[in-house]
């Protein structure tokens, strides 16, 4: 007889890990949101604004290629928590893409943080 599906129809290998380790992949989460949301704002309001009045490029190159780079690491923060707290598809999606927007990704890391903090889906 096959065994029964999880509540929330995960792999079973994903099942295993879902709810476990949920206060570290919420620190791991809420660091990277952090870093991510800083640099995007440093970025669009200040390293693009300045290569368009004519200043130097290399402030866009570094902070957008270090951006791109550490939003893939949130991303994978993100979507470990989103799998460990039970998240929902469309609160992930959300929370994901939010982190790509100045100053709505802190925003969205406070919703997430209080709901995961209080056991609520995401």
């Amino acid at each position: 007889m096959p065994e029964p599906a999880t509540a929330t129809r995960l792999p079973r290998t994903l099942a295993r890990r879902a709810g476990q380790g949920v206060p570290a992949a919420l620190a791991r989460y809420r660091t990277m949101a952090w870093v991510v949301g800083v640099l995007l704002i440093a970025l669009v309001l200040v390293a693009v604004p300045v290569d368009r009045l004519g200043g130097p490029r290399g402030p866009v190159t570094v902070l957008g290629t270090l951006h791109g780079w550490l939003y893939f690491i949130f991303f994978l923060t993100a979507l470990d928590l989103a799998v460990r707290a039970r998240w929902t598809l469309r609160g992930t999606v959300l929370t994901v893409l939010a982190g790509t927007v100045p100053i709505l990704s802190f925003y969205a890391e406070r919703v997430a943080t209080r709901r995961t903090r209080a056991g609520e889906r995401v």
